[in-house]
């Protein structure tokens, strides 16, 4: 019975068509044998009839039932690969040695091993043919239909682009491959899944042009921002679309398909390979801890919350001064059906009897503080509420921490606090220095800093500004020709606020190696681009001016001789003592702080006296 069962699931589903092939394999297996025995003896009509007529009735049988068992008849031959025409032989092999068995157990028939050899090849020949034809016959099916598709570049001949071109020649689609480009010389000239490497991404303007490719897809084995840049750039004049595949760290398995192409990102495009942490043991802090997670609304802090609902903690409190963001933040959340409980806070950083409160009923073991006030422009405006809420604030959530106990603070700081010349850095300096002395209040709490650049896709960053007027028609402003900036992933910004949790042991600067600055005209330039246009000419750029409390060049530490490398060769360290003016006392502090904000037009100077460093002139 459990035979029985085992036959109607390998047969289960198996259409009428396939019938009809296992019939062809019986007939050309059949043939095979009286190839084998007629080839064998010299004759059409071989003299040992009664033999060669059970062989020719009994080996078909085996083998076609061995072929409906490995389920050779629910192939679709049309799209077959290698790995198919792999199980067919070996299913083929199974057939052959099981008859040979089965005849020498009941020992039926006598005959010659060279008859059965020459069988053995010809039925091998004839069904792979078939099977093979089919494959042909589509490939010549498509190739007549290729005119009306788009001429395809392949660039990387390695597994990506080798398992890319296969998927396009199986799938009828508005793509075809056309050749590859790759820079291992030794590739050069040869052939990958049938199509020739016909050069390299030196050579790769001349072969677009001369092979009038209408696409080019970038499935680069190592993903490197730089030269995928370079190869856009090269290939934007040409008037040709350009799709990349996500990072291949993404498409583990061999998972990669026309469906997983995507256009070019300006995140492509960064000149560096995004930062990726192995968080498997970083996030082990997290987990069955009680978490606070300031500014959750904001775009670090969404991505901190998601990171952290991840690992497990026992509680998690989200706490945020937009009712409007934390309201659709828990919207994301309720969607999920959590098992952890989440609560949902309005307070205010700054606000003392209302964070209190929230410690008192929380009693949170992790705090992530990435509530501040971030824009430049608007903070030198407004001196005052950059030091209430990024100074006060930070100061408020940093005495809670270590009044209760709080295992570790960590505090998201930016590169605009090194040498601060807008209020907003400067603001942000006093915090990492409120930071350092709370340390030295609780050293039992562990505190520490991770200063970031921009970051890319945050409700502040130049970005979406730069699209706005790129979608109006332009023109696109840009402050200054020579203004660089720092920029990383929103991703990457989170896991270094988390790696930072873990390798801290209070009293730590966090920065992360983010490659070279990018020019902002530059990151204009390819944003143009990307959206089809010609800068210059179908969108222009003007410069507008340094704003004020603008630099055009941002710093990572006060001094580089403090800076020491981690176990993590892109994250490095400073111990905030090494850094210059550090707070003198509570007294000093307190009685500042209140007095700039009962005085908010003496905000400024007493922002001065706390952080000397402050050059408000730069």
């Amino acid at each position: 019975m459990r035979f029985l069962n085992f036959i109607q699931q390998r047969w289960r589903g198996v259409s009428f068509r396939f019938f009809f092939v296992a019939l062809i394999d019986f007939i050309l297996l059949a043939a095979a044998v009286y190839v084998g025995y007629a080839l064998r003896m010299g004759s059409l009509l071989p003299y040992d009839v009664g033999d060669w007529q059970y062989v020719m009735l009994v080996f078909p049988v085996v083998g076609v039932i061995i072929f409906a068992l490995s389920g050779q008849y629910k192939t679709i031959w049309h799209h077959a690969g290698t790995e198919d025409y792999i199980k067919f032989a070996a299913a083929y092999l199974i057939s052959f040695i099981i008859f040979l068995i089965v005849n020498k157990i009941l020992k039926v028939a006598a005959f010659s091993r060279v008859a059965f050899a020459i069988a053995f090849f010809a039925g091998l020949f004839f069904c792979g043919g078939l099977r093979f034809s089919w494959l042909m016959t589509k490939s010549i099916h498509k190739n007549n239909k290729n005119e009306n598709r788009l001429k395809t570049l392949i660039i990387g001949a390695g597994d990506a682009g080798a398992f890319l071109a296969r998927d396009l020649m199986r799938n009828e689609n508005e793509l075809y491959p056309a050749g590859f480009i790759d820079d291992d010389p030794k590739k050069i000239g040869m052939r990958v899944s049938g199509l020739m490497v016909l050069g390299s991404t030196a050579d790769i303007k001349k072969i677009v042009e001369d092979g009038d490719f209408k696409v080019v897809l970038i499935a680069i084995s190592v993903y490197n921002g730089k030269k995928i840049r370079e190869i856009f750039n090269t290939l934007t004049p040409l008037n040709v679309q350009v799709r990349i595949l996500p990072s291949l760290r993404e498409l583990a398995g061999g998972q990669v398909s026309v469906s997983r192409l995507r256009k070019v990102k300006l995140e492509d495009l960064l000149g560096r390979e995004p930062i990726r942490i192995n968080l498997d043991s970083s996030m082990n802090y997290i987990k069955g801890k009680r978490i606070l997670i300031t500014g959750a609304g904001g775009s670090i802090g969404r991505e901190i919350v998601h990171q952290v609902l991840c690992n497990e903690p026992a509680e998690l409190c989200v706490l945020g001064h937009g009712e409007q963001s934390i309201y659709l933040l828990m919207e994301t959340l309720n969607k999920l059906n959590l098992q952890i409980p989440v609560h949902s806070v309005i307070a205010d950083v700054a606000d003392g009897i209302a964070m209190q409160s929230v410690f008192d009923k929380i009693k949170p073991q992790i705090i992530f503080h990435a509530a501040a006030h971030k824009h430049v422009p608007l903070m030198e405006l407004s001196p005052r509420e950059a030091m209430r809420v990024n100074a006060l604030g930070t100061r408020t959530v940093a005495r809670l921490s270590g009044k209760y106990n709080a295992e570790r603070m960590i505090m998201i700081s930016t590169d605009k606090a090194v040498n601060p010349s807008s209020v907003m850095g400067a603001s942000k300096r006093l915090a990492e220095k409120i930071l350092e002395h709370e340390q030295h209040n609780y050293p039992e709490t562990k505190y520490m800093a991770v200063r970031f650049g921009n970051v890319l896709g945050s409700r502040g960053s130049v970005i979406p500004k730069f699209e706005e007027q790129i979608s109006s028609g332009g023109p696109v402003t840009v402050t200054h020709p020579d203004m660089r900036r720092y920029f990383m992933l929103i991703p990457e910004a989170v896991n270094l606020v988390i790696q930072a949790g873990a390798m801290g042991h209070g009293g730590e600067l966090f920065v992360l190696d983010m490659g070279e600055p990018v020019v902002i005209k530059e990151m204009a330039e390819l944003l143009i681009r990307l959206c089809g246009y010609e800068p210059y000419k179908d969108i222009n750029i003007i410069f507008t001016g340094i704003r004020p409390g603008e630099k055009l060049f941002e710093e990572l530490f006060y001094d580089e001789n403090s800076v020491h490398g981690t176990l993590n060769p892109k994250i490095f360290v400073s111990n905030i003592k090494s850094e210059q003016n550090q707070i003198q006392s509570d007294a000093e502090l307190d009685t500042t702080l209140e007095y700039a904000l009962r005085n908010p037009e003496q905000a400024l100077s007493l922002l001065r006296k706390l952080v000397p460093e402050f050059n408000v002139t730069a």
